[in-house]
């Protein structure tokens, strides 16, 4: 009757056909360019590993610490059953004596509660997974889904959480180590105490000894490992403070745009993301930003509360190698570096003189256009008329529409370059209107912004940047000057790999929207010292200041602005920082900025 109802209960259980939630999920892991990490997300700090990349030795030193006849088994250990009925029989837990079928059973099966009815079942589907996968298979998902302590799970987490290394770099000493964890890792980790330490001693000795004892290790071998591979220190969590954060959500979103990866597969883990970030950038940026905005007054100056700065710099090959989100990830989650409602203000100039170049101006309906060059001349004088090829720029309220130059300052007739190179309004506001505000939208777009990006209407202030793109876009777009002509959409993922294998991503677009000696044109006018070009930019209601600048190798943008915190609407920039400057003149604060983030990079 016994062995009719083992019998009976064997044929009703069945293999589950999914593997539990839990043990499918794994982490993602984000890199530095550099290929350090820098953060790990997810549900569980697992990560795994073909079979192929894990070291025999390794493989062998947990085979001799928990299940020497693993190859030969059928799945079971029947002084595991006994065990497990004496337990019961005695009011103990019923553990100890699995195989490693077993326990992978449990892992990726069952839950972890400790009854009879799970250790039954557990030993009938084991049998049955024995019959129907491979021995490789088995001990692949193993070592692959058991728990190391230290939150990890799987063998190459626990390889880096005890000695900072891959799997595939350690030695059968390292193994043994690891191995000793599985007989439970809040006793055996060195790192608790004195009692830990040398219960794992004692352990790592055994495991290797009993290597040698199943032919698994040489004496020779053996005698070499006679000092305990000390594990490093227990690791600082990878979090995600800092600008952290908002470097990991953006390479996120880039990963979503521009792999085959659904939202569902990446949320389930297991992915490396290799960005662009240089760690060194990224917190020169951060000091620079953090290092201005600490002579803020809030408290004393109502003007400087609530002010925010977002930041990036871009290479002329589109890598971001840096970005600033805001003060922490975790205190501030909204990033300024990926923000689109900030004006960029006067910093588009040197779009509008761009597309006067390459396309030239219309000066009268029907007419061929006109090539214009950095010597043309226009009207610098403030409050002159604003035209259009059919005669003066006349508004709703029935009035001739006027330049407005910052002070208004006149400087009479004035070339093109000049007025880029010092930022005189009149001018650019009608070579805008010359050149056709269409063209200067497109031209903004070809240079590297966005086509959804909120440009405001087209009238004549469009020139002086109403546009709201982010600053990574700005970095961008003033990274196709920099590189001659030639724009590489922003990227912030090298590549993402998956088991070792490499995951298909879309490579960066490139095109070429201006000639060289067009962009060479525009970097004259922004030079300012060898080997340095920029321009300052604010808004025409003052409601953001910007700066935005390059090397010959890297464009960077810093905008600063305010956001009234329930509304969520910008304030005026007027006051803050203490400024005594006329209104409508931003701050002095992104230039600094800048300068002292490129100093630091030089």
């Amino acid at each position: 009757m016994l062995i009719g109802l083992i019998g009976f209960a064997y044929e009703r259980t069945r293999i589950p056909s999914d593997l539990n939630e839990f043990a499918t999920q794994q982490d993602n892991v984000y890199y530095w360019a550099d290929g350090t990490e820098m953060a790990r997300v997810g549900p569980v700090d697992r990560q795994s590993v073909p079979l192929d990349r894990i070291p025999v030795s390794v493989q062998w030193s947990v085979l001799a610490a928990e299940n020497a006849s693993f190859y030969s088994d059928s799945g079971i250990s029947f002084k595991g059953i006994a065990r497990a009925v004496k337990d019961m029989a005695t009011g103990g837990d019923t553990q100890g004596g699995s195989t490693i079928t077993q326990q992978y059973v449990k892992n990726v099966y069952l839950s972890q509660s400790r009854t009879l009815s799970r250790k039954v079942t557990e030993m009938f589907i084991a049998v049955k997974l024995d019959r129907k996968m491979s021995k490789q298979q088995i001990l692949d998902g193993y070592l692959n889904t058991s728990w190391f302590g230290r939150g990890a799970y799987g063998v190459e987490r626990a390889a880096k959480a005890y000695y900072g290394k891959d799997v595939w770099q350690l030695d059968a000493s390292e193994g043994a180590f690891l191995a000793t964890l599985l007989k439970g890792a809040g006793l055996y980790d060195p790192a608790v105490g004195p009692a830990n330490h040398a219960r794992a001693v004692a352990r790592w000795k055994w495991v290797l000894d009993r290597m040698v004892a199943i032919g698994r290790l040489s004496p020779a071998q053996r005698a070499t490992y006679t000092v305990f591979p000390e594990p490093k220190p227990p690791p600082r969590p990878a979090g995600l403070s800092g600008q952290t954060g908002y470097l990991v959500d953006t390479a996120r979103a880039y990963v979503s745009a521009h792999s085959g990866i659904s939202d569902e597969e990446f949320d389930r883990g297991g992915y490396q993301i290799y960005t662009t970030f240089e760690r060194p950038r990224v917190t020169a940026l951060a000091t620079a930003v953090q290092g201005q905005l600490a002579d803020l007054r809030p408290k004393q100056r109502p003007a400087d509360r609530d002010v925010r700065v977002g930041a990036a710099s871009v290479g002329t090959d589109g890598r971001i190698l840096a970005l600033y989100g805001g003060p922490d990830y975790v205190t501030q989650g909204f990033d300024d570096a990926n923000i689109g409602i900030v004006p960029v203000g006067t910093a588009f100039a040197p779009l509008v003189y761009a597309a006067g170049l390459r396309d030239g101006v219309l000066l009268t309906r029907d007419a061929p256009r006109t090539p214009v060059t950095p010597g043309t001349l226009y009207d610098g004088d403030d409050k002159a008329p604003v035209r259009t090829p059919e005669g003066p720029y006349w508004n709703r309220d029935g009035k001739i529409v006027k330049v407005a130059n910052d002070g208004h300052r006149s400087y009479g007739q004035i070339t093109l370059r000049e007025a880029v190179a010092s930022s005189v309004n009149g001018p650019v506001e009608q070579l805008g209107m010359d050149v056709g505000l269409d063209r200067v939208r497109r031209a903004s777009i070809d240079a590297g912004l966005l086509p959804d990006t909120a440009f405001g209407s087209q009238t004549p202030d469009f020139s002086l940047g109403t546009a709201t793109p982010s600053p990574i876009r700005m970095a961008g777009a003033y990274a196709t000057f920099a590189a001659g002509g030639v724009h590489t959409d922003p990227y912030s993922v090298l590549r993402i790999t998956r088991d070792g294998d490499r995951v298909p991503l879309e490579p960066p677009a490139v095109t070429r929207p201006f000639t060289a000696e067009v962009a060479g044109e525009v970097t004259d006018a922004l030079t300012k010292a060898p080997g340095r070009a920029g321009t300052a930019g604010t808004a025409v209601d003052n409601t953001s200041a910007w700066y935005v600048g390059y090397t010959r190798e890297v464009s960077t943008s810093v905008a600063l602005f305010r956001v009234e915190p329930r509304s969520q609407q910008l304030e005026p920039l007027t006051g803050t920082t203490g400024s005594r400057v006329p209104e409508g003149t931003g701050s002095s604060y992104p230039a600094a900025i800048w300068s002292h983030y490129v100093a630091a990079e030089s």
